[in-house]
């Protein structure tokens, strides 16, 4: 770290700077001798070596130093030679693969302001000086400042551009080539994700640059969280896969999506993901239990929790069929785009001074990306670091990378570029080879100012920053075209293309989320091939396929297809004489809209008031007023000394068990409007718990569970009219488990704000939100049964409007099949007279245990401390999110 600090205890004194800021920018700076006297022109600095503090994410230790070889064999030693002492037989075969999750480096951190006085932290290691030395023959420790402050008059740090190459390079090294070479010698593949792969900028901070790491990944992989759209994650590891001809590329998908993410975003986010590149999906997360603190670490759980769960297939075997045929043949990629990474290397100075320099290359970085993605020209990037070694030797009009061979090269706005690249892109362009510069030509080569790539970039195509002059640059290796009705290049589709000796498959996918989720969209594309062939349609929903018309002329194939909102498109391309297919005369239909008033429905499970907020006592004091649970128990956490429930909590069994020294009671009230017999509650450890209802002590045998297993149920006895009291006492130590418990029984719920009231049971619904129609607590599912009234020919039903994971539709008891996707329709076959239709609108657990106090609706993050908001963002009002079936179904009946 270096700071204007004393030593904190931590450290150990590396070098002091006497450092000069004048407008902003380091005019002059010394490194002081031992024992040396400031001139007083400047401010002192110190450089410490310190050791990474613990930390929570870590079970209270430190994390590994990943720029040293022999941590990481350390590690290695600790971790995965104990799996291949016991698996170790079944590596490659049923254990194909070891993940490792979020390897970095400390952050790098830079000043806010020049003149500012603060520690800031940069990744180092023991033999760091020595490892520099060895590879520019400089001493790094003497040019330590300029890492952190800018130059005059706009000079660049070629002593900051080797810091941040060298520590990448320490990382690479260390971790990943350790790593992927243990794996390789033991038959099993390195996979999973590095840190931070998204931006220029967070791979800088974290990781250096992600792509060198790749090299020793035998399946790469990425993160996706919240539902992003990181097409830059996704692209830099496929272009790695595609030129190291990697198997295939792994992704965490579906992470910090919360309980209500329904079918429609598994289909879309996965979509898109297999169309660049994700050929094995690491499902985040399916949990093995919910106890304690585990409920809220970003769910939803893909498992028994989840009512949905056995309907999964459905999303899975779509997957399974689209990746059949994507890890078929090899990538069909024509465009190689150079990684602009080390530029953002030379702008990593203090935010005041940098940062419109940082935002102008993410910028550039984004469009760049999105401008050849979603105008349907796929591209690799090509890492410098990376190039030399995957330079087969072979120049010509393919520039050659590894297993990839691209057309054209473009180079994108980068501000320096190595030697080597330079040298194959001048040797690729005098080979007759197309290189565009988009942008400003570069003005350093290493970081040192050079002519060089302006001379280059004038024997070569140049264009301005412009979507329309890259597209129009790109047109001659352009291989898919998708154009819109009104004849624009549509603007939301990706595409992968596969290349097999007798055809292709082609997978096109939705890049963008749905424009409105309840208003269905279709559009009619019009998609146009480089290549004659016959095309064949794959439906991967149901494993079906069919030939589609095609119509040949000049070298292309065109054929018509409508897209809704949550379609893709597999299609297999045969070389050959076109297919005549006869169209389809589309049937009309009459359209039967109408109210449908109240429809007797059937619950799946019992239903659930939500016991949140209690009175405390503890160790018999005086009653406390009423909190909700979670901040009842962060209170007396912070009063007895013992570490808050926040983010990072270490894991239960890494603490010693030790006997309580507090008891712990919580009292409920509940308000019921009726009599209810034989209901339950459901808590957590009961059987530690002395439980007592409307002043009587109940047995705490548990019963049954709910929800998980680790929820059990105990028999509660009668809901009294009036008001209820429950008192549950516990023992309360730093591993106790402070949690919201649930009563559960045949009976409805109304909720009032932050109040609630047991009422009748729920034995028919409206076409509407359920939350204020009696299940504002329910997690399961629903089934509405209602008539449907048919001409003798085919009936179609659709429903538009529904907030569930998914729908599924029966007629007359026979299950006719989930209905999920736009348009929403679903036929009923060919319905006579007048027949039951029912709708499982299947639950979730959002509002029985997701974060019904939080008010912000902005919140994308779901992880702990989502249940913990404070200020504006807390509501001790039910804070409840809409479920169920909201508009009516509507029929269609053909003519």
């Amino acid at each position: 770290s270096m700071g204007k600090l004393a030593q904190q205890g931590n450290g150990e004194l590396l070098a002091r700077y006497e450092v000069v800021i004048e407008e902003g920018v380091m005019t002059q700076y010394k490194r002081l001798a031992e024992g040396e006297e400031p001139s007083g022109k400047g401010k002192v600095w110190y450089a410490y070596k310190e050791i990474a503090p613990d930390s929570g994410w870590f079970n209270d230790q430190a994390y590994l130093d990943t720029l040293s070889p022999k941590a990481v064999q350390r590690f290695i030693e600790e971790t995965h030679e104990p799996y291949y002492r016991t698996v170790g037989d079944e590596f490659g075969k049923t254990v194909p693969a070891i993940f490792t999750d979020e390897p970095q480096f400390a952050h790098k951190q830079t000043l806010g302001f020049a003149e500012e006085e603060k520690a800031c932290i940069l990744p180092y290691t023991d033999d760091f000086c020595e490892s520099y030395r060895e590879q520019y023959g400089e001493e790094f420790l003497d040019s330590l400042p300029e890492v952190f402050w800018e130059l005059p008059e706009g000079k660049v740090s070629v002593a900051r551009y080797h810091f941040h190459d060298h520590v990448c390079q320490r990382f690479t090294e260390a971790f990943a080539d350790t790593l992927g070479k243990w794996c390789e010698e033991h038959g099993i593949m390195l996979t999973g994700h590095m840190m931070a792969e998204a931006t220029l900028s967070s791979q800088t901070r974290a990781l250096g640059e992600a792509m060198r790491s790749y090299r020793s990944f035998q399946q790469p992989g990425i993160d996706m969280l919240c539902d992003h759209r990181e097409y830059s994650t996704a692209k830099q590891t496929q272009s790695a896969v595609h030129q190291y001809g990697w198997k295939g590329m792994t992704s965490e998908l579906y992470g910090v999506t919360n309980w209500d993410y329904d079918f429609r975003g598994h289909k879309l986010q996965g979509d898109w993901q297999a169309a660049l590149g994700v050929t094995l999906r690491v499902h985040h997360l399916s949990w093995t239990r919910m106890a304690g603190e585990a409920k809220r670490d970003y769910p939803a759980s893909i498992f028994y929790q989840s009512p949905w769960y056995k309907e999964y297939p459905y999303i899975e075997d779509h997957f399974a069929r689209v990746n059949t045929a994507m890890t078929s043949g090899k990538p069909d990629v024509k465009i190689g785009v150079i990684h602009p990474i080390e530029s953002m290397w030379l702008a990593w100075g203090p935010q005041e001074q940098t940062a419109a320099a940082k935002d102008q290359l993410e910028e550039q970085f984004t469009q760049t990306i999105e401008w050849l993605l979603l105008g349907q020209l796929d591209f690799d990037f090509i890492a410098e670091s990376l190039l030399p070694e995957l330079n087969k030797g072979q120049e010509g009009t393919q520039f050659q990378v590894g297993e990839m061979a691209y057309d054209v090269v473009l180079v994108p706005g980068c501000v320096t570029l190595r030697r080597s690249t330079l040298e194959r892109l001048a040797a690729f362009q005098a080979a007759g080879g197309k290189v565009i510069f988009m942008g400003a030509p570069a003005k350093y080569v290493d970081a040192v100012a050079t002519d060089e790539v302006k001379e280059l970039a004038a024997k070569c195509q140049s264009i301005r920053f412009s979507r329309t002059e890259l597209l129009a640059a790109m047109e001659e290796v352009r291989q898919v075209e998708i154009h819109t009705a009104d004849g624009r290049l549509a603007e939301r589709y990706l595409y992968q293309m596969r290349a097999e000796d007798d055809g292709k498959w082609l997978f096109i996918a939705q890049g963008l989320t749905e424009p409105n989720k309840d208003v269905p969209t279709t559009e009619k594309l019009t998609i146009r091939l480089k290549g004659e062939y016959a095309v064949e349609e794959y439906n991967t929903l149901t494993g079906e396929h069919y030939p589609l018309a095609t119509k040949m002329e000049d070298g292309y194939t065109t054929i018509k297809h409508e897209m809704s909102d949550h379609d893709s498109l597999l299609l297999r391309l045969n070389p050959a004489a076109p297919v005549t297919v006869e169209c389809v005369e589309k049937a009309e239909y009459i359209k039967v809209q109408k109210p449908y008033g109240k429809m007797p429905v059937t619950l799946s499970e019992p239903n659930v008031v939500l016991l949140d907020m209690a009175e405390a006592s503890l160790d018999g004091e005086e009653w406390a007023e009423k909190e909700e649970v979670l901040r009842v128990d962060n209170i007396l956490r912070m009063r007895l000394g013992y570490p808050l429930k926040v983010e990072a909590f270490a894991q239960p069994w890494t603490r010693k068990k030790v006997p309580a020294e507090h008891t712990l009671a919580l009292r409920y009230t509940v308000d019921s409007a009726v009599e209810v017999e034989d209901a339950l509650l459901a808590i957590e450890t009961p059987e530690d718990c002395t439980i007592s209802w409307n002043g009587e002590e109940i047995d705490n045998t548990p019963v049954g569970w709910y929800t998980d297993e680790s929820i059990k149920t105990v028999k509660l006895g009668k809901i009294r009219r009036g008001e209820n009291v429950l008192v549950v006492e516990m023992p309360y130590k730093v591993e106790t488990n402070v949690e919201w418990c649930y009563i559960l029984g045949d009976f409805g719920v109304k909720v009032e704000g932050d109040h609630a009231t047991v009422t009748e049971p729920v034995r028919s619904l409206y076409f509407g939100d359920w939350v204020n129609q009696g299940l504002p607590f329910y997690g399961g599912n629903v089934t509405y049964h209602m008539e449907v009234t048919g001409n003798g020919k085919e009936c179609q039903l659709q429903v538009s409007k529904y907030r569930n994971p998914l729908l599924k539709v029966a007629v007359d008891g026979q299950d006719v099949g989930p209905l999920v996707f736009a348009p929403y329709k679903i036929s009923l076959g060919e319905l006579d007279g007048t027949h039951q239709v029912d709708i499982t609108a299947f639950g979730n657990r959002v509002n029985s245990f997701g974060a019904v106090h939080l008010c912000d609706e902005n919140v994308t993050w779901f992880g702990p401390m989502a249940w913990r908001s404070e200020n504006e963002a807390w509501s001790y009002e039910y804070q409840l999110k809409r479920t169920g079936i909201l508009s009516a179904p509507i029929s269609y009946l053909k003519k």
